[in-house]
């Protein structure tokens, strides 16, 4: 059994439940975060079950005769199963030019076959294919492992069912759990890989793959060392502002080049990008962007840093950036999550904004002892007054109050089990 399958994923349940669904099931994501061994489980549930399947990779020498044309594809699956209901898998979608509209033609056919297709994230599969496919699909955005997921791996599933009581009685064990996994990540093949060499291995070879493969002959980039001089950069400038000027000096390039090289970076799924929090005073910045890795492993790698983090600065600007991996999984569709910045500096690291209200959070990388609070981040709770507010930190769980303001002081393991923004 492929390792991968030992690591349960929560959002596979989610997709089985989407299989019942007619429209097209589409999972996508960063390269190698387990989409298709999340393919391969629903497979073989499916036909524990007595279902019909087939599965096909534009990968596969064998499977491209197939998969060339909607005619032969059509005439496969017919020859397989003839009017009877199958699940037909595609995986590596995105390296079929339109897919989109090779997709939609096969669905307008209302042929008796339920489509469940995967692919890494490029322009084509994060942009065209969501316009031609309106009302035929739905995406499911797949990550690497995740914390919880990665704790539930780690203990064997001892604890699945209660892991907020594991995390309030282990807490020595789940800060160095915490700690691994700030230094390697969650890509799937190195959470299972005990050897911390062959981990390093892994690592390179998922950058070079991400590099060569989904930039360089997807985007047409045609200077993979300027890209990685870029893509360098912007790990080092995790958690900070992006200054593009700066940026662009330093690896004698234009800025429009280093904005399509963000933009594309930003569309495979490597990093998000947050915009700052203002309400039109003159003093609070309007303009440069903050960016985030999906994968801190990735990150970690790309700036040589990869399992050799030792300092609390190197742990505080990639537990900010967990941390922030965690709220982007908890806000809701009507939200964003935003920076706070002034022209004086003064900053807050997250601003949640509801529309009809904000929720300013503060990450610390420190076991706290008392509830103290920043100079900027009273002077934003002073200027915007927030029903409630979040000090997120290692081990401090107490709350305060600040004129209306309810201040959470709060252990990054509350995040997984408390609903912070409904």
């Amino acid at each position: 059994m492929d390792s991968e399958y030992l690591i349960d994923r929560d959002i596979y349940s989610k997709i089985l439940n989407h299989l019942s669904k007619k429209e097209i099931t589409i999972i996508s994501g960063t390269r190698q975060c387990g989409k298709s061994t999340i393919l391969h489980k629903l497979r073989t549930n499916l036909e524990k079950a007595g279902e019909n399947t087939i599965f096909l990779n534009f990968d596969f020498e064998k499977d491209k005769k197939f998969l060339e044309t909607q005619e032969s594809l059509i005439n496969k699956l017919e020859f397989e199963f003839g009017n009877n209901k199958a699940y037909v898998f595609i995986d590596e979608i995105q390296r079929k030019e339109d897919a989109g509209l090779y997709l939609k033609g096969i669905y307008d056919l209302k042929l008796p076959y339920k489509f469940i297709v995967s692919g890494s994230g490029s322009i084509e599969l994060k942009e065209k294919i969501q316009e031609s496919l309106a009302g035929r699909k739905r995406v499911f955005e797949m990550n690497t492992v995740n914390f919880t997921e990665f704790v539930n791996y780690k203990t064997d599933y001892k604890y699945s069912d209660r892991l907020d009581k594991y995390f309030e009685f282990e807490k020595e064990k789940t800060d160095e759990l915490l700690i691994e996994f700030m230094n390697y990540g969650g890509y799937p093949r190195i959470v299972t890989e005990k050897d911390v060499n062959e981990k390093t291995e892994l690592i390179n070879e998922i950058y070079n793959s991400y590099i060569e493969r989904d930039l360089i002959r997807l985007l047409n980039i045609n200077n993979a060392e300027l890209f990685k001089d870029i893509f360098r950069m912007l790990s080092i400038m995790s958690g900070k502002l992006i200054n593009f000027s700066n940026i662009a000096d330093d690896t004698s390039t234009s800025v429009q080049t280093l904005k399509k090289y963000l933009h594309f970076a930003e569309k495979t799924y490597s990093i998000k990008t947050i915009r700052p929090y203002f309400n039109n005073s003159i003093k609070e910045l309007r303009k440069s962007p903050m960016i985030y890795f999906t994968d801190i492993g990735l990150m970690n790698f790309t700036i040589g840093k990869y399992g050799l983090l030792s300092n609390s600065m190197d742990f505080g600007f990639v537990f900010q950036n967990f941390v922030y991996n965690i709220l982007k999984d908890k806000v809701l569709r009507n939200m964003e999550i935003k920076y706070w910045r002034t022209t004086d500096k003064a900053e807050v690291d997250f601003v949640v904004d509801r529309i009809t209200d904000v929720i300013p959070i503060e990450v610390k990388y420190k076991k706290l002892k008392k509830e103290t609070i920043d100079r900027a981040f009273r002077s934003f709770i002073d200027k915007y007054n927030p029903e409630i507010a979040y000090v997120v930190n290692l081990s401090l769980d107490k709350t305060i109050k600040i004129k209306n303001t309810t201040i959470r002081f709060i252990p990054y393991t509350k995040l997984f089990v408390e609903d912070l923004f409904s």
